[in-house]
């Protein structure tokens, strides 16, 4: 079926009734009120810069929960081998540049546009997104960033200058967010990286169901640190 076409007042339609992709609307903007409340409602933008708005909730999504995170002997050696410093919130716009600038292996470019890069500064500054950093002295090697609402963590984009440093990042931010009681870490978009590090396939259908049960919890809004 045809996405459906988002005014700037308009709700979501139902996150069910996308295309066969994932695709279930276009247009809106990235305000603040309007990105919470697609990730509410399990859906989350993806365009390319100078397109319009997209909003997917595709019919399969990637997803950690408790315990699915268990990295290998050989990562763990390596991790303690690099002996990152983590950080958290302390270079959020750094960070979210450095996704939207640092090449992938097999990626032509970005979809993090200046669009978007300011759209989730403001939610940093609101307490709703958040930056996960492996630092190696005064650089900074690795890191990701995402927004959290309730007892979900919704990943948007990782980098790495060093080898394993986004690894490095996601492992504290799974250990982090799992002792606080969260109930699921979203990776969106199911892809071979994101299954390696442990991710498991959930329909849309099982990933709504997971995420009205995590936004009855409250919102830890503000900026985080690690645990003590």
């Amino acid at each position: 079926m045809p996405a459906f076409f988002l005014r700037s007042t308009a709700p979501f339609p139902d996150p069910r009734t996308g295309d066969p992709g994932g695709l279930l609307a276009v247009g809106g903007d990235l305000a603040p009120g309007r990105l919470l409340e697609a990730y509410a409602a399990g859906i989350f933008p993806w365009f390319n810069e100078g397109d319009p708005v997209m909003w997917w909730c595709p019919p399969e999504r990637a997803v950690w929960l408790p315990g699915d995170f268990q990295p290998g002997g050989r990562l763990r050696r390596a991790l303690r081998a690099k002996g990152f410093q983590i950080r958290v919130d302390s270079a959020f716009e750094s960070v979210i540049q450095a996704c939207a600038q640092v090449r992938r292996h097999g990626e032509p470019g970005t979809w993090i546009g200046p669009e978007m890069i300011q759209a989730y500064t403001e939610l940093h500054r609101l307490g709703f997104a958040h930056s996960f950093e492996a630092w190696s002295g005064s650089r900074l090697a690795g890191g990701l960033y995402g927004l959290s609402l309730g007892a979900a963590f919704f990943g948007e984009s990782m980098f790495s200058r060093e080898r394993e440093a986004s690894k490095a990042a996601f492992a504290a931010l799974s250990e982090t967010v799992f002792a606080w009681g969260f109930h699921f870490i979203d990776g969106q978009l199911v892809n071979p990286h994101l299954s390696r590090l442990g991710a498991r396939t959930l329909t849309r259908d099982a990933f709504l169901g997971h995420l009205q049960e995590a936004l009855r919890e409250p919102t830890r809004r503000g900026s985080w640190g690690l645990p003590t």
